[in-house]
C-alpha cells in the first residue's frame, strides 16, 4: 500500500516532469493575460498530453500530441455551444462518450484522443464555460500543448534515454464481439442514465457522475476489471475529501498555497498512476478540491455532493458491465491466457532455430512481446485476486495461473539468453523437446480434453544427461509448467483446485 518497485526512478521523474510542464502552461497561459478559467483549461490540457500519451516510440507520441487538438476543438466548440440548451448538451455529451471509448480499438493513439476528446467537454461543464470564451479556450490549450510537448521532447526527452514499453494489440473481434465496441455501449448507457439521476441531485454538479463513469472504464476490459476499479475509485474520492475538507477548504482559495498543493496532487496523479488507481484518485480528488477553492465555490456541502454523483457513477457503471453485453472476466483472461502461450511458443521456436544454425531465427522480439502480454493476464487477474473477493476457489485459481506463467516466462528468458550466446551448440534433442512444448501449449489453447492430455504427459526432474545442457534445461522446465497450467486451466473455476496426480 505504500511502498512500490521504481526501477530507474522511472516514475519519480515522469512525475517531476509533469509538474513542470503544467506549470510552464499555466505560467504561459497568465503571461499572455489570459483569464483564470482560461490557465485551468490549459493547465488540464498539458497534464492530459502528459498523461495519456503513451505510444511505444518518441515518433509516434509526438503525433499523438499534436493531433490531441484535432480531436479537442471541434468537442470544447460543442459543448460550449450547447451551453444553453440541456437536452442537446446531454445527447452530445452521452455521443461524445460513445465515440471515445470506441475509438480505443486503434490503439493508444485512440485511447488519448477520446480521453482528451472527452475532458475538453467536461472541462466546459467544470468551468461553464462560454462561446465568447472560445477563442481564449483554444490560445490556453495551444499553449499548454507546446509547453506539455517542449517539455517532454526538449527539456526532459526520458522517453529517449528509457523507451517505453509498447501495449500489447486489443483481443480481436468485429461487431459486438469487439470488446472495444461492448465498452462503448456499456459506457454511453451508463453515463445516460448516470447523467439523470446526477441531474436530480445537481443541476450545476451533475457532470462528476458522468466523469465517474468514464474514468472507470478506462483501462479496463472485463466486468470483474471494471467493477473493481469503481470500487477503488469511489474509495479514492472518499479519503480526497477527507482531506480536502482538513487542507483545501482551509486554504481558502489563496492562489499560492493553492497553487503549491495542486503540484503535489500533479505529482501524486503520475508517481501512484501504475501502481494504485485508490491514491492516483486521491490526489486527484484533492487537485480538484483546490481548483474550486481557487474559483471560489469551496465548502464541505460541494464535498459531499461530489462523495455523491461519485458513487452513482460508480453504481451505474457496475450495472452496465453486468447487464448491458458483459465481458466475463473467466472469458477475457482466456483470451490474454492463450496470447502469452502463443507467444511462448514463437519465442521458443525461435530460439530453437537460432540454436540450429539459422542466423535469421530471433527470440527476442517473442520473448518482448510475451513480458507485455503477462502484464496484461496480471491485469485480467487481478480482480479474483482483490481481497474482497469472496470466491476462494477462482482466487486459488487465478494465483496458481500467474504462478506457473511466471514460471514459464523464467524459463522462455533463460532459452532466449542461451540462444543469444554465439558459441552455443546444436543439440539434436532440442528439436524434440520443442516439439513438445507446441504440443503442450496446441492442448491448453484447444479444450479441457487437451488440458487433460498435457497434465497426462507431466515430466518429472530433468534427466541426468541433459542437466549439463542448459538449453535442454529451460525446455524441461518449460514442459512441467506448461503441465501444472493443465490443472488450473483445464477443470472449472468454481471447483477447488486440486493439483494433477
Amino acid at each position: 500500500m505504500f511502498v512500490a518497485p521504481d526501477p530507474g526512478l522511472f516514475r519519480l521523474r515522469i512525475s517531476l516532469r509533469a509538474v513542470l510542464g503544467v506549470a510552464l502552461a499555466v505560467v504561459a497561459a497568465q503571461a499572455c493575460g489570459l483569464s483564470l478559467v482560461a490557465s485551468i483549461v490549459g493547465g488540464l490540457a498539458a497534464l492530459l498530453a502528459l498523461f495519456t500519451v503513451t505510444d511505444s516510440t518518441v515518433r509516434a507520441q509526438a503525433l499523438t500530441t499534436a493531433l490531441l487538438p484535432v480531436a479537442g476543438f471541434p468537442v470544447l466548440a460543442l459543448a460550449t455551444a450547447l451551453h444553453g440548451q440541456p437536452q442537446l448538451r446531454d445527447a452530445a455529451f452521452v455521443a461524445v462518450v460513445f465515440c471515445g471509448v470506441y475509438a480505443r480499438r486503434w490503439g493508444p493513439r485512440g485511447h488519448a484522443l477520446g480521453i482528451f476528446a472527452f475532458m475538453d467537454f467536461f472541462s466546459t461543464q467544470f468551468l461553464h464555460a462560454v462561446p465568447a470564451q472560445l477563442p481564449e479556450l483554444y490560445a490556453a490549450v495551444l499553449l499548454a500543448l507546446v509547453a506539455a510537448a517542449a517539455t517532454r521532447f526538449v527539456l526532459w526527452p526520458i522517453e529517449r534515454r528509457t523507451p517505453p514499453a509498447a501495449a500489447p494489440p486489443a483481443l480481436p473481434g468485429t461487431g459486438l464481439a469487439r470488446a472495444t465496441t461492448r465498452q462503448a455501449v456499456q459506457a454511453a448507457a451508463a453515463s445516460a442514465v448516470a447523467l439523470v439521476v446526477g441531474q436530480v441531485l445537481s443541476d450545476e454538479r451533475w457532470y462528476w457522475a458522468v466523469g465517474t463513469v468514464w474514468w472507470i472504464f478506462v483501462n479496463t476490459t472485463s466486468r470483474g476489471e471494471t467493477l473493481v476499479r469503481g470500487f477503488r475509485r469511489v474509495l479514492g474520492t472518499v479519503v480526497g475529501i477527507v482531506f480536502g475538507v482538513l487542507i483545501a477548504i482551509p486554504l481558502h482559495g489563496a492562489p499560492a498555497p493553492t497553487a503549491v498543493l495542486v503540484a503535489v496532487c500533479i505529482f501524486g496523479i503520475f508517481y501512484t498512476a501504475a501502481v494504485s488507481y485508490s491514491w492516483m484518485m486521491l490526489a486527484v480528488t484533492v487537485m480538484a478540491s483546490s481548483l474550486y477553492g481557487l474559483l471560489g465555490v469551496l465548502d464541505a456541502g460541494l464535498l459531499v455532493l461530489r462523495v455523491a454523483e461519485t458513487g452513482v457513477g460508480a453504481v451505474f457503471a457496475a450495472l452496465a458491465v453486468a447487464l448491458v453485453l458483459p465481458i466475463t472476466t473467466h472469458a477475457t483472461n482466456h483470451a490474454w491466457i492463450q496470447r502469452a502461450l502463443h507467444s511462448m511458443h514463437a519465442a521458443t521456436a525461435e530460439a530453437i532455430a537460432r540454436l540450429a544454425g539459422d542466423r535469421e531465427g530471433d527470440p527476442a522480439p517473442h520473448a518482448a512481446e510475451l513480458e507485455l502480454l503477462l502484464g496484461r493476464v496480471r491485469m485480467a487477474l487481478a480482480p479474483l485476486l482483490h481481497p474482497l473477493n469472496p470466491f476462494r476457489a477462482r482466487k486459488a485459481r487465478a494465483r496458481r495461473v500467474i504462478e506457473l506463467l511466471d514460471d514459464c516466462a523464467r524459463e522462455v528468458r533463460g532459452l532466449v539468453a542461451v540462444a543469444a550466446d554465439p558459441a552455443a551448440a546444436h543439440d539434436s534433442r532440442l528439436a524434440a523437446a520443442c516439439w513438445r512444448v507446441e504440443e503442450a501449449v496446441e492442448a491448453l489453447t484447444a479444450d479441457e480434453l487437451g488440458c487433460c492430455r498435457v497434465a497426462a504427459q507431466a515430466h518429472g526432474e530433468t534427466p541426468h544427461e541433459e542437466r549439463g545442457e542448459p538449453a535442454l534445461v529451460h525446455l524441461h522446465g518449460l514442459e512441467k509448467a506448461l503441465a501444472e497450467l493443465a490443472t488450473p486451466l483445464g477443470s472449472s473455476p468454481r471447483d477447488p483446485l486440486v493439483p494433477a496426480a
